[in-house]
């Protein structure tokens, strides 16, 4: 994987812890202004949580389908095509004709 890949992963993983660590505390501040109750300000926190997290699946999927691409543009063999060579490997002595 490439230096550049696994900036962009840990930067969108760490946007993910940052942004948690965010909602928290402007939830917190709500409740402290007084402007949400705490059952409320839990609501609130799960809800952008959740979206959060929805967003990195998108994000991922989004690295995922760019690491594919960059893979097949590059010629990269993939683990199905190594399993592929290998079952064709393992089954070729059936094919040879036997030792003399």
């Amino acid at each position: 994987m490439s230096d550049l890949l696994r900036k962009a992963i840990s930067l969108g993983l760490g946007i993910t812890a940052v942004s948690r660590e965010k909602v928290q505390q402007f939830v917190d501040e709500l409740v402290v202004k007084g402007e949400l109750g705490q059952s409320e300000a839990k609501e609130m926190a799960n809800k952008l949580i959740a979206r959060g997290e929805e967003h990195q699946g998108e994000l991922k999927r989004m690295v995922q389908e760019q690491v594919r691409k960059l893979l097949a543009e590059f010629d990269v063999a993939t683990k199905q095509d190594l399993r592929e060579l290998e079952q064709r490997l393992t089954s070729a002595p059936d094919r040879l004709p036997p030792a003399d």
